[in-house]
């Protein structure tokens, strides 16, 4: 999953940038409202988690502009205002859900896996392809019966492999939703990474490269 993280707290902000990453989530952050229309006009989001009170733009024309602009990407607004009367004027202004400050880390990540769901046809809870399962909410992988001993960046990349079903998934798509915003369009770290896991994964292969596409999984012959 893309994240954009929108918070001027810059306690708070870290914090969510670090917690998210252990749940093998690829976030950005922007800490003005400026600065989060940038980033959406560059990139393509799955969620953003937006403060409602922020400096320059502020958080409900953000929210607008997602809303006219961005039909796909889906918002929670987190916000330190918890009266009734917030709650709805935030979900009126299009967000998809509302949570109020303080908030329990659980509860975060599980509304922003709720809110990836609805934005696509619903995958199931666990996905299953070429023998392996992947809970993508307990962060576990089997194969057949073998737990898979995997980085959180394994991890997100074959949740992106078993996402497409044996479709192939290109390097580029690879690094928007597995890594973030400073990974370099020129690294290697896709093929390193790819290449752990395909020995991870173990004998006989299934994880297959399709020269000059990407990679896909495919049942082992």
């Amino acid at each position: 999953m893309r994240v954009l993280i929108v918070e001027d707290d810059s306690f708070i902000a870290e914090a969510l940038v670090a917690g998210l990453r252990r749940e093998a989530m690829a976030v950005d952050l922007a800490m003005d409202g400026t600065s989060a229309l940038e980033h959406l006009a560059c990139t393509a989001y799955d969620v953003v988690v937006l403060d409602r009170d922020l400096p320059g733009v502020h958080g409900d024309d953000v929210c607008r502009e997602i809303n006219e602009r961005y039909s796909g990407v889906r918002v929670l607004m987190l916000t330190a205002a918890t009266a009734l009367h917030d709650r709805v004027d935030g979900l009126r202004l299009g967000a998809d859900d509302y949570l109020p400050k303080p908030f329990d880390f659980p509860e975060l990540t599980a509304r922003l896996r709720a809110l990836q769901r609805r934005a696509g046809t619903p995958p199931p809870p666990v996905l299953r392809t070429a023998g392996i399962r992947l809970d993508p909410f307990r962060l576990e992988a089997y194969r057949g019966d073998r737990f898979l001993r995997l980085t959180r960046k394994e991890f997100a990349v074959l949740h992106q492999l078993m996402a497409a079903y044996g479709g192939v998934v290109s390097v580029e798509t690879l690094l928007e939703k597995a890594w973030d915003e400073h990974a370099d369009p020129f690294t290697n770290a896709v093929r390193i990474t790819v290449s752990t896991l395909r020995r991870k994964l173990g004998d006989p292969p299934v994880l297959h490269t399709a020269t000059g596409a990407g990679y896909y999984l495919a049942p082992a012959r």
